[in-house]
């Protein structure tokens, strides 16, 4: 349910990230690799970068699929940052298919996105909330309590809902931060940055998976991983 990546290092175009690569975001939106629940992901799509000039982050959200996003594919070549957040949705039972429940989420400083699926009514209630949608639910809740805190929500949510699936990925334009909570994700770090993924988007030997129930940070000093059990 859903696929996501974030990039941090040196300035890369949005196709670069999310449509060029072999098994890229838009192909991930309609042949995901990996993906072990739902088999499209055709409920939405979102990116969201940083500016050089900007503070906060930009953000190009849309309930449509990926593929069919003639615009975008215009824009992306032409769009470059040091750090991008993307996400392709496939909407949990019953929630809307609106532009405002497709990922990634704001609080006006960080990005986020959430692969999975979680109860709402585990859930606090919490200001903001860009949607009922459960990811947009535990988004407001994540900045509501604060993004350092990311691993203790999770933590909290996952003993609340013990079928909850919480794989989170967060951006501030100077670091990133993720969680593995019940599916998938890798990392690629290179000379000139790094990536986390639901899955790779190409057969780089350099891909690593992360284990399950990590919290994983990521700045420009490299990447560390805390276990979350």
């Amino acid at each position: 349910m859903c696929r996501h990546l974030a990039w941090l290092g040196r300035p890369r175009s949005l196709a670069s990230l999310v449509l060029d690569p072999p098994s890229a975001l838009v192909v991930q939106s309609y042949a995901p690799r990996r993906q072990a629940h739902g088999t499209v992901n055709a409920d939405g799509w979102g990116v969201g970068w940083w500016a050089a000039d900007r503070p906060e982050p930009a953000r190009w959200r849309s309930a449509t699929p990926l593929w069919g996003s003639a615009s975008f594919a215009s824009v992306a070549p032409a769009v470059a940052s040091s750090c991008v957040l993307a996400a392709v949705r496939s909407a949990t039972m019953g929630m809307p298919i609106e532009e405002s429940a497709a990922a990634p989420f704001t609080d006006g400083r960080w990005l986020l996105s959430h692969n999975g699926r979680v109860d709402r009514t585990v859930l606090p209630a919490s200001p903001g909330a860009e949607s009922v949608c459960d990811s947009a639910q535990l988004a407001a809740l994540v900045f509501h309590r604060g993004v350092d805190s990311l691993g203790d929500v999770v933590r909290e949510v996952g003993a609340a809902d013990p079928a909850a699936r919480l794989n989170l990925l967060a951006a501030d334009g100077t670091r990133l931060l993720a969680t593995t909570w019940g599916d998938t994700l890798s990392v690629l770090s290179t000379d000139a940055g790094t990536v986390l993924a639901s899955e790779p988007y190409d057969d780089d030997a350099r891909w690593v998976d992360v284990p399950d129930r990590h919290l994983v940070s990521v700045t420009p000093d490299g990447v560390c991983l805390e276990d979350l059990q």
